[in-house]
């Protein structure tokens, strides 16, 4: 998942100690000042434990972005000496940076689709790129459609923000390279919130998100679930709800199908996780609705000040209040007052 928009002014980023490390070592707030948990590398867990389980030994991660989960997945590749593939269209500097230390990394500057037409296919696929129906939903095809010619069966997929807000709601990067039969209504910059099928002035803020929330053709998980009913052979989806939702889908027929369906039994779909990632994607919304406020009622309050500042220099004013001690009435309020507003010192 991008970051999807300037964390809060005046937090400072986590003290390290102050959490739990990830495996590997890393740290998922290193940066990101707001706790916003916007990287895979949250989920670190989940993601560690399909890799191992289904022995891969390649995977490409799509939407790499500036290379936080990459560091994970390096890390991870290392000791057994896994390649890892990176896909972005419009990599990060630090992502740009961590390819040029890791020959082992290989960085791909391309769309997704076209990656996914001549790069050699992985044992693991991680999906976290264009949040938006119709590219999951090609990207899953495209996979699928290379698997059945070049392997016995369909590599692991991962996939990122299956949950909300991109679950049931489009976003898209570019709206003009999706057809226009797949593109839903939009608004640029628009605010999601939980529970808000529409838009919440200063909600979170995406790039450009679907108008509404719900219906066919429109979210990141509705395009995994279309896929596996579909496939042939059967597939297999967990949801674990945790991180704004990390789904797994493998083929059921796999070796090491049954020990990955037993280490993801427990988080998949678990209630109580689903419980406490609303609660903190409502808080996180709560929050951002609180500081639009705070910013608005500031500019409301500089307006004020500016406005008796006006008056306190005002010649009308002082002439104004000049007459009306002249005949023995008091006005309203007097400038005195008002320089006291100003400056209460």
């Amino acid at each position: 998942m991008r970051r999807v928009g300037p964390a809060a002014p005046g937090l400072d980023s986590p003290p390290v100690e102050d959490f739990e490390q990830l495996p590997l070592g890393l740290n998922p707030y290193d940066n990101d000042p707001g706790a916003w948990g916007p990287s895979l590398l949250t989920n670190a867990e989940i993601v560690l434990a399909c890799l191992e389980i289904s022995h891969a030994r390649s995977v490409a991660e799509i939407g790499a972005y500036a290379g936080d989960f990459t560091q994970l997945l390096l890390r991870w590749a290392e000791p057994a000496g896994s390649r890892v593939v990176a896909i972005d269209p419009s990599p990060q500097p630090e992502l740009v940076q961590l390819a040029q230390e890791h020959p082992e990394l290989e960085l791909i500057q391309d769309t997704s689709l076209s990656a996914l037409e001549g790069m050699p296919l992985t044992d693991a696929v991680i999906l976290d790129g264009d949040h938006n129906y119709y590219t999951v939903s090609q990207e899953l095809r495209r996979v699928s459609e290379r698997s059945s010619s070049e392997r016995e069966h369909l590599p692991v997929i991962l996939l990122h923000d299956v949950c909300w807000p991109h679950g049931r709601r489009d976003d898209y990067y570019d709206p003009d390279l999706i057809p226009d039969e797949y593109l839903q209504p939009l608004v640029g910059g628009g605010g999601l919130y939980p529970g808000v099928d529409g838009l919440r002035e200063g909600g979170l803020p995406y790039r450009w998100p679907a108008a509404r929330e719900g219906g066919p053709r429109n979210g990141v998980r509705t395009a995994v679930e279309d896929f596996v009913a579909a496939h042939d052979p059967p597939l297999r989806l967990a949801v674990v709800p945790t991180f704004y939702g990390v789904g797994v889908v493998w083929d059921q027929a796999a070796p090491y199908a049954p020990a990955l369906g037993e280490r993801l039994e427990f988080w998949d779909g678990n209630p109580l996780i689903a419980r406490l990632e609303r609660n903190r994607v409502l808080h996180l919304a709560s929050s951002q609705v609180q500081q639009l406020r705070a910013m608005v009622a500031e500019h409301q309050l500089e307006q004020a000040k500016a406005l008796l500042h006006r008056m306190v220099h005002s010649r009308a004013f002082a002439a104004a209040e000049w007459f009306l001690r002249l005949r023995h009435r008091q006005p309203a309020f007097s400038r005195e007052e008002a320089r006291k507003l100003l400056d209460p010192e």
